[in-house]
């Protein structure tokens, strides 16, 4: 199946994709940030929720703290999320462009997912720091804070928790997780895409003139080619993102602190406490209400900001 897409590689696409993913990121996180949070606080079982579900976690954050606490920690999300998410789909539209000229059978075939691998790898590199630093401002509970804002959380992990590497825990698992979050988010988009614009143009596309291929999504079809890409990307890396997160917040309690030893221990000590559905899969409920719209938003929004910016969105389906 040929997926390709024609494309400016210049200094204004490149400019117009950081803002187009960028602001794609932050519409996506903002859309799902009170589930992000209990999603955390499930997954790292804070004291205080760990033996709410979903719904009964967000009337207990609204109860005990306040309304606007379901975005805590948002703020420095979105310090994060717009690099992290301008990187992101930046860097996959250039490495997608090379790797459509590599002639090797696994990258011809998977190009897609390499390129969204690459990708995800590359702007997480990036921005780690700051992912560290969201989620403990968001394990807080109001009464019991650890950390008042973005760059407090930063120098006191760095002074006393060992420098950089405190920044950076948790980064391996995230970058195992990363290569087939990523890849798979991109390739199912793109592969869901393609099928659209192939098999059902006159119910799921639109046409414009100016794209290869003369068509486009519409944004009901935008909505369920990301929702699905993102569940099936969820579904595959989530027991390394239960890690990641544990490995974040190893050092908020004695208690956590355990989990601060190294990804394979850590997995390992995940699995032998709480098991495979109560430990490593913990939250995936959640994930799965958060995942979808979050993924779904993000692609809309990035293909939405794309055409506005008068980039071509469309394939060639032949």
């Amino acid at each position: 199946m040929a997926l390709k897409m024609e494309q400016k590689n210049d200094l204004d696409f490149i400019l117009k994709s950081l803002l187009a993913g960028g602001i794609a990121g932050m519409c996506a996180k903002t859309t799902v940030a009170p589930l992000d949070r209990i999603k955390i606080l499930l997954q790292a079982q804070s004291v205080h929720y760990k033996h709410h579900g979903v719904v009964g976690g967000l009337t207990a954050i609204v109860r005990n703290e306040s309304l606007l606490a379901l975005y805590k920690g948002n703020g420095a999300q979105m310090v994060r999320i717009f690099p992290y998410a301008a990187t992101q789909f930046t860097s996959f539209e250039i490495y997608k462009k090379y790797l459509n000229g590599v002639h090797i059978p696994v990258v011809q075939h998977g190009d897609k997912f390499v390129a969204g691998a690459a990708a995800g790898l590359t702007a997480v590199t990036l921005t780690y720091p700051l992912d560290t630093i969201r989620a403990r401002l968001a394990f807080q509970i109001t009464g019991e804070h650890k950390y008042t804002g973005i760059v407090h959380a930063a120098s006191t992990m760095f002074k006393t928790e060992g420098g950089i590497r405190a920044l950076y825990r948790g980064f391996v698992p995230t970058m195992v997780g990363m290569v087939p979050y990523a890849g798979f988010s991109f390739y199912c988009f793109e592969s869901l895409k393609f099928l659209c614009m192939k098999y059902v143009p006159n119910t799921l596309c639109r046409k414009c003139e100016r794209n290869t291929g003369g068509l486009v999504l519409t944004v009901p079809a935008k909505l369920l080619c990301g929702g699905l890409a993102g569940a099936v990307a969820q579904s595959v890396s989530y027991p390394l993102d239960v890690t990641r997160r544990r490995m974040q917040l190893a050092c908020m309690t004695p208690q956590t602190e355990k989990f601060g030893a190294g990804m394979i221990k850590t997995l390992t000590l995940i699995y032998r406490e709480n098991g495979i559905v109560k430990g490593l899969y913990r939250g995936m409920s959640i994930n799965y209400i958060r995942a979808i719209p979050m993924v779904a938003t993000s692609f809309s929004t990035y293909e939405l900001m794309k055409q506005l910016l008068q980039l071509d969105t469309g394939m060639k389906v032949s």
